[in-house]
């Protein structure tokens, strides 16, 4: 859908549709929703008295105009409480807009007024950006496979704003958020195509095709490449799989930024994960797709800080493998090294995230980053411990900690701090090697981030476990329609913007 933003009057919009917003508690509409409330004869006022509408959060009232508007049909939606209002609330209230209008016959444009720049006290850019964000990221639909054609919403929307000297802000905003959203759908398509579709070296060419379409400079190594390195550990984990390896790299390095320390994100990038030797249980096993989402988001918010040309050096590294069972897969047992010469004893072959990230964080201390963050689908555990309300944050540095949390609180992608505490390392420790790659079910979260961070060395590191947020059966949040997600791309744009 395109986005654009014009000076003038909501009341006197030439679309299929007008979208206006209304407070919770509010007894009088104001700004542009009071101007149309006029010009309907005060309809939307009537629907306040009668209380069929009160302007919660998440809700809709559709109401159909005569030949007062030229517009036919005017949505009004809830912006909730107004000491509840915030950037978060006013993405949700787009995407409730957006998919409300999806679901009308024959709309397919509409014009709209910014949520929240007024009574909501929001930044006109920001509230901008929001509002792109919500409307496209609602709107998104996953690679059909279907011989019917799939239904298709809205083409346009026009954001209508009546004071020309905001407008600049308003473009700059919606340019913003639709970078952003594209980072995001594009992460979304990685984890939503099926696995015999979607293998490392598939990947691999389509974040080349995206890197060259973009301006990132890229390079991608394979098994022959990682061998050389001394990357044992992601290529063990590989050797079950008809599959071959790959280790994408995207570099941004805006010329003033160039000799900058960079910010490196690290993503894992199962393709599929069966557990090796280790197998699943059969039973929604097919959910395994999602398993290199952490590199799906690092690919997507690439393309985001890409698109942005955000002024910081930033590195992307996808560690892409497919973890098969087969008589040269590796097995409970082995001991392996990595780049970083260090060993493992394998305790389990489902445990394959953190030997992929260990061998990539390795990788990433050449680069003398001045922080990294890798982002994985590593443990079923966090889901218990935070359900799908947020990500587990784990780091040894308190300042990029710290940064992650206010990127998480501005691009709405929550976080919780995870203790680190120096025991959890006792759970992993072997008898034979330096380090076992699982120490049993109990503390799994914390021990595995204490696993990872063995092989981080000489640089800040954060290791988000983001397996609960990645996957949505249900569209329970308005921003993200069932099925993927694209969780991470905005919290690292955020952190990329504001480090």
């Amino acid at each position: 859908m395109e986005i654009s933003a014009q000076q003038g009057d909501i009341t006197q919009q030439q679309a299929d549709c007008v979208v206006v917003n209304l407070f919770e508690g509010m007894t009088a509409p104001k700004g542009g929703t009071g101007a149309l409330d006029q010009a309907l004869g005060g309809a939307i006022s009537r629907l306040i008295w009668s209380g069929d509408f009160s302007g919660e959060a998440g809700k809709t009232a559709l109401l159909y105009a005569g030949s007062e508007t030229p517009a036919p049909r005017v949505l009004v939606v809830g912006l909730g409480k107004p000491e509840a209002f915030d950037l978060h609330a006013a993405r949700q209230a787009s995407a409730v807009a957006a998919k409300a209008i999806a679901g009308l016959r024959g709309v397919k444009t509409y014009a709209t007024v910014l949520h929240g720049a007024g009574l909501g006290g929001l930044e006109t850019a920001a509230a901008a950006q929001a509002l792109a964000e919500g409307a496209l990221l609602a709107l998104y639909r996953p690679p059909q496979y279907k011989r019917e054609a799939s239904e298709i919403g809205p083409e346009s929307c026009v954001v209508v704003e009546f004071d020309a000297e905001k407008l600049p802000a308003i473009q700059a905003g919606l340019e913003t958020g639709k970078a952003i959203a594209a980072g995001v759908n594009s992460a979304r398509n990685y984890v939503s195509e099926p696995p015999n579709v979607l293998y490392p070296a598939e990947f691999a060419e389509r974040a080349i095709a995206m890197a060259e379409a973009t301006g990132l400079s890229w390079s991608v190594l394979g098994k022959r490449e990682m061998r050389e390195l001394g990357m044992g550990l992601a290529l063990a984990v590989s050797r079950g799989s008809a599959h071959k390896p790959r280790l994408v790299i995207l570099e941004h390095a805006p010329d003033a930024a160039a000799d900058q320390p960079p910010l490196v994100l690290v993503g894992k990038g199962i393709t599929f994960d069966t557990g090796g030797i280790s197998i699943k249980p059969s039973e929604n096993m097919w959910y395994m797709k999602d398993d290199m989402s952490g590199a799906a988001a690092v690919i997507g918010a690439m393309e985001a800080i890409a698109r942005l040309n955000l002024p910081r050096r930033v590195i992307g590294l996808a560690i892409c493998v497919e973890n098969m069972p087969d008589g040269k897969a590796y097995r409970p047992g082995d001991i392996l090294t990595g780049i970083t010469g260090k060993t493992t004893e394998i305790i389990s072959t489902d445990a394959e995230g953190r030997l992929v990230l260990a061998d990539a964080l390795g990788y990433a201390a050449r680069y003398e980053p001045a922080a990294v963050v890798d982002l994985a689908t590593l443990t079923g555990a966090i889901g218990v411990a935070l359900g799908r309300q947020a990500a587990g944050l784990f780091a040894n540095d308190e300042a990029l900690l710290n940064a992650l949390l206010v990127a998480s609180e501005r691009s709405g992608e929550r976080l919780w701090p995870m203790p680190m505490y120096d025991e959890y390392a006792d759970e992993i420790k072997s008898d034979m090697a330096e380090v076992k790659n699982s120490g049993g079910r109990t503390s799994g979260v914390s021990s595995s981030a204490k696993f990872i961070e063995h092989f981080t060395e000489g640089y800040p590191w954060a290791h988000l476990d983001i397996a609960s947020m990645v996957w949505t059966d249900a569209d329970a949040n308005p921003v993200n329609p069932k099925g993927a997600t694209g969780y991470g791309v905005r919290l690292l744009v955020e952190l990329a913007n504001a480090l």
